[in-house]
């Protein structure tokens, strides 16, 4: 169905990160599909992610994608209802806010003003696509 390789991308620092928020901006997700392994240390979003690097002009493709936050040691929630598993969520972006070197947090932005706050020792990130693309006729919109 297309060219452009699955995404595997690696942040460390928050350059890094940049390029794995670009990759999942309009990433949408359920609040179920949002997991904290507080004994492993990782949190997990599985969601399907538009394909912006395909550069579709109408349309485009999504795929199914694993974002990965090691060294974790909290989450702190805003306006999620984590009882809501089946809620759908648009995610915005992902930053890095600095704290004690190496350590700070990552912040995801959701759509409608909810947030996560993810504690971290350090920034190891991982994002991988893992399953085929499919075509879709929305390509998410922006208000200029």
């Amino acid at each position: 169905m297309t060219d452009a390789p699955a995404l595997k991308l690696l942040a460390q620092d928050a350059d890094d990160l940049a390029v794995i928020s670009a990759a999942l901006q309009d990433a949408v997700a359920k609040i179920g599909d949002i997991r904290w392994d507080a004994s492993a240390r990782t949190l997990t979003l599985a969601c399907n992610r538009f394909r912006w690097e395909k550069g579709a002009k109408k349309g485009g493709e999504r795929i199914r994608s694993a974002l990965q936050l090691g060294d974790v040691t909290g989450v702190q929630a805003r306006k999620l209802r984590r009882d809501a598993k089946n809620a759908v969520v648009e995610l915005l972006s992902v930053a890095f806010e600095a704290g004690e070197a190496p350590g700070g947090a990552v912040l995801l932005t959701f759509a409608g003003g909810g947030d996560l706050k993810v504690s971290v020792d350090c920034l190891d990130v991982i994002l991988a696509d893992v399953s085929e693309p499919w075509a879709t006729s929305r390509k998410p919109g922006h208000a200029e």
